[in-house]
């Protein structure tokens, strides 16, 4: 199942998110169509209606009431061969699949190709940081590069949700606990990081990640919670990330050097120093992790208690803005889009701490819904 927060045709700007279901596997495209959590509760549905108390819940509370989502699953089956009514992907608006979660724990330096963009020898256990709620936003939701950073970056990521309460668990035994999986991009502001490359003569960073990392907006999810099922597991998942190049004085510059790069690397960019093509800017694989999704969750359970709901975001692999040469970071007007393979995309504008992006660039034309 792909399940999703949203909110439907018409939904006052305070309302909370809806909980649907794709009705059919597969990423979403165009002519997707989702079917509300409600409709699983249909009296019609005989014993494989879901209890209406399940079907009133948000996305975080179904995880903690439907452990495994079982109940959900039947309901939907049947939903499904019922011809339940449903709505159109893109009449809604999606939300992040989990809005608010308890945790999101992140995992750092957890890519081979990563480790060693920047010269350093892996960890040899695994490193986290965290994030709060506060930085989650959904697909097509703006990343604001606030005053105190000019040098954000992008990084794609699997994220995994928790499905059960994890407490000690092993890595044996963790993905047991996993009710999906989903699409992050863990932005980071490089210069409050402490990183080098971003730093200006006698700069220096936080000294830790937080604001870095933790900055509103700075973690979009989704677009959907993709259960394990739809999934050929997560070892030899692709991971690509895109940066369009919006208005501002480094655009040609930027092109340029995402094009020379990826030339190098052996990659058709035929199109990438035009304005607003996509130039790619990462493209690895879950085998290169260092620490598999497992046992990522046995470490963080082994001291965290992890309960439906909390995210674990596990690493980005090589590519990002700050370690090119020279580094290319993300402006007001750029758009950015993070993919995993089987899961989805995320599309993100870039603007500035008031909101704004320069007129008619790809983050303005996102912003007014082209």
């Amino acid at each position: 199942m792909r399940l999703v927060s949203y909110f439907a045709p018409g939904a006052a700007p305070d309302a909370e998110p809806s909980v649907g279901v794709a009705a059919e596997p597969g990423p979403f495209h165009p002519g997707t169509r989702i079917i509300a959590l409600e409709a699983l509760a249909d009296p019609s549905l005989g014993g494989a209606a879901l209890d209406p108390a399940l079907a009133a819940r948000d996305l975080r509370g179904l995880l903690r009431a439907d452990p495994g989502l079982a109940r959900t699953r039947a309901a939907f089956v049947a939903a499904v061969a019922a011809g339940t009514g449903s709505v159109a992907l893109t009449d809604i608006r999606l939300a992040a699949p989990i809005p608010e979660p308890g945790k999101i724990v992140c995992a750092g330096l957890n890519y081979l190709d990563h480790v060693r963009e920047q010269a350093i020898e892996p960890p040899d256990r695994p490193m986290f940081f965290a994030k709060f709620a506060n930085a989650v936003i959904a697909d097509r939701d703006p990343v604001i590069r606030h005053d105190r950073t000019r040098a954000l970056d992008l990084e794609v990521e699997l994220a995994v949700i928790v499905g059960r309460r994890m407490r000690r668990v092993a890595a044996a035994d963790a993905l047991d606990h996993v009710a999906g999986y989903t699409v992050a991009n863990d932005v980071s502001a490089r210069d409050l990081q402490g990183s080098r490359p971003a730093l200006r003569e006698g700069e220096r960073g936080d000294g830790q990640w937080l604001r870095a990392k933790g900055s509103d907006t700075f973690c979009p999810l989704g677009p959907a919670l993709v259960t394990p099922d739809e999934l050929p597991g997560t070892d030899a998942l692709a991971l690509r990330s895109w940066r369009e190049v919006g208005a501002g004085p480094d655009a040609a510059a930027g092109r340029d050097v995402g094009a020379a790069r990826d030339t190098a690397a052996g990659r058709d960019t035929a199109g990438g120093r035009e304005a607003g093509a996509l130039i790619l800017m990462q493209e690895g694989s879950t085998t290169d992790m260092v620490f598999d999704v497992a046992e990522l969750l046995a470490a963080v359970s082994e001291v965290i208690t992890l309960e439906p709901g909390d995210i674990l975001l596990t690493g980005t692999p090589a590519g990002v803005g700050v370690f090119r040469e020279p580094p290319v970071f993300l402006e007001p007007g750029d758009v950015v889009v993070v993919e995993v393979e089987g899961i989805g995309k995320l599309t993100n504008p870039i603007v500035d701490a008031d909101g704004w992006a320069p007129a008619a660039s790809p983050a303005a034309r996102l912003l007014s819904g082209g």
